[in-house]
């Protein structure tokens, strides 16, 4: 058995914007497993400024992960605690390698073309008519869930965006989350989720920074808007570490992105002390490509939870893996009459 490993930059069709910046490109890796018969394929995706992985010395992981893959992912997992993606990558190649082809991962419903995934419309940050337009499409594609990225521009002209919304769609017709991936500061926040609260809003992504547990836990007490923990996952390894986080911070939800809390394993450690605590969850990609996406998708249809989840679509690059998934009406689809393009498997 050998492994190899293989950098790719996706570029993006337009530059994306966020609260901590434009994104014009999204590095990542794969990791291609050989045992002679067949290969496996798995991606390491981190994301520059997020993931706790992102160090000068990742590259060098991830040659010393390839020339002890013969170790296999139980041993290799723990000897890679400090690199989530590479463990994602890892996890994925194996069951890669061990599945009927490369990119049946977790065989169901959804993989055969029979079922879907309710997923959520992304609103990307940008200029007020960018996000307007983006929502207007989102709406007309047939989306029940819309996620809007907020943070970036205006705080009162994001309250208009969400007002055209409301005036259009009630809650009960479409669902809307924010996201402020920690653009808030800690003496503002409570005062913005006042303001936000007014507009029947499912919930709020990470309003401050992480690393502020006791102003955190504070605002998921006294928050009229529910709040859904996400970066705030990121960089905790131990399970005991974990439960102590959201027994002090009692968040109303958690977002799971597996790239970034160490795959399949890490994402169900947290779903396993979450469910002991009542806190419900659900998964997001973290702008993998489609074979990270495919792998992520496959293993949250098995996890059975109906809540619209944060799949992305692989449609923001403009070098992306082709691939049979596709988004109809809202849902995540396999279409069985596409087919993989191999390119990375030879």
């Amino acid at each position: 058995m050998k492994a190899t490993y293989h950098k790719h930059i996706l570029d993006f069709k337009r530059p994306s914007g966020t609260s901590r910046g434009i994104l014009k490109q999204k590095e990542t890796w794969f990791i291609v497993i050989d045992d002679s018969e067949k290969k496996g394929i798995g991606e390491c995706g981190i994301l520059r400024g997020l993931s706790i992985d992102d160090r000068p010395d990742y590259e060098e992981k991830l040659k010393w992960t390839c020339e002890h893959i013969e170790l296999g992912v139980e041993k290799l997992l723990p000897e890679l605690k400090e690199f989530p993606s590479i463990q994602f990558g890892v996890e994925m190649a194996f069951r890669s390698l061990e599945s009927e082809t490369p990119f049946h991962l977790f065989p169901s419903d959804f993989t055969g073309g029979a079922d879907s995934i309710e997923i959520n419309g992304l609103i990307w940050m940008g200029e007020k008519q960018f996000m307007l337009d983006q929502i207007k499409t989102k709406i007309d594609q047939g989306f029940n869930c819309i996620k809007m990225k907020i943070g970036a521009i205006d705080f009162d002209e994001e309250l208009e965006l969400l007002s055209f919304i409301r005036s259009k769609f009630s809650a009960e017709e479409i669902e809307l989350r924010v996201d402020a991936n920690g653009a808030f500061s800690s003496k503002e926040a409570l005062e913005k989720l006042k303001r936000l609260s007014k507009f029947g809003l499912h919930s709020i992504e990470q309003p401050i920074r992480q690393g502020q547990f006791k102003q955190m836990a504070e605002l998921c007490l006294r928050t009229p808007l529910p709040i859904a923990l996400d970066e705030e996952l990121i960089g905790v390894f131990d399970v005991t570490d974990k439960r102590k986080l959201l027994q002090t911070i009692q968040p109303q939800y958690i977002i799971l992105k597996p790239s970034l809390i160490g795959g399949f394993k890490g994402t169900h450690e947290w779903i396993t002390i979450a469910e002991s605590l009542d806190i419900p969850w659900w998964i997001t990609s973290a702008l993998e490509s489609n074979i990270g996406l495919n792998a992520i998708a496959q293993y949250t249809y098995t996890l059975n939870n109906k809540m619209p989840q944060g799949l992305g679509t692989g449609g923001l690059f403009t070098n992306n893996i082709e691939c049979p998934l596709e988004v109809k009406k809202g849902t995540l689809v396999v279409n069985k009459q596409k087919e993989w393009n191999l390119t990375y498997l030879d």
